[in-house]
């Protein structure tokens, strides 16, 4: 399984929010320079953060990471 892109995957379900990244990473205890660094593929994510993410999209990590499987590795 390739996961280097899941910056992408977690930016553009940032985006079909509607939240700016900045306000996502506010709102979900999250320094905006790690999320951005992460959203540009600069930087892993550690389990804590990948935590911090799913609780943002009201999900929790094991679906967050589902869902990024099914849905934008199979494009």
């Amino acid at each position: 399984m390739q996961y280097k892109t899941l910056g992408n995957f977690i930016r553009e379900k940032r985006k079909a929010t509607g939240i700016t990244l900045n306000k996502f990473a506010i709102e979900n205890d999250i320094e905006p320079a790690i999320l951005s660094r992460i959203e540009n593929l600069k930087q892993d994510i550690k389990m804590g953060v990948w935590i911090k993410i799913a609780n943002g999209f009201n999900t929790t990590p094991a679906k967050l990471l589902t869902e990024f499987e099914k849905t934008f590795l199979n494009n």
